[in-house]
């Protein structure tokens, strides 16, 4: 039975990245091809055996993958200096920035693969 949980690839995708993993090497360590992790980093369903091994390799728990919240990790980060006063907040941001620069990031990243892409293309022609 597959866990569905919303945005759990991206979810793996963001710790992975924060935790400086390639996705070769998480790929190498679950036994997949980079491709099916591109995949399951893409899925909003992944089986619970699965999210056990990713975690292991992440170095967190299932639970920290399936409640991860970039909102919520910034704040901690901010207020890391004063922890009584970090939990004595009620955050409820209903807009991310860092959402919307990872978007458009990871556009900028497509669009200059696209264009190498493009130019290797274009040079094997000549």
């Amino acid at each position: 039975m597959e866990l569905s949980t919303p945005q759990i690839g991206r979810k793996i995708r963001r710790i992975r990245e924060l935790r400086g993993i390639k996705q070769e090497v998480l790929a190498a360590e679950l036994g997949l091809s980079q491709s099916a992790v591109a995949d399951m980093e893409h899925s909003d369903t992944i089986d619970p055996d699965r999210l056990q091994k990713v975690a292991d390799v992440l170095g967190v728990t299932p639970e920290a993958i399936k409640s991860f919240s970039e909102e919520a990790l910034v704040f901690h980060i901010q207020n890391m200096h004063d922890q009584a006063t970090a939990y004595a907040y009620n955050f409820q941001c209903t807009f991310n920035p860092l959402d919307k620069v990872v978007e458009l990031y990871e556009r900028l990243l497509e669009s200059e693969k696209e264009k190498a892409m493009l130019a290797t293309v274009k040079n094997k022609g000549k």
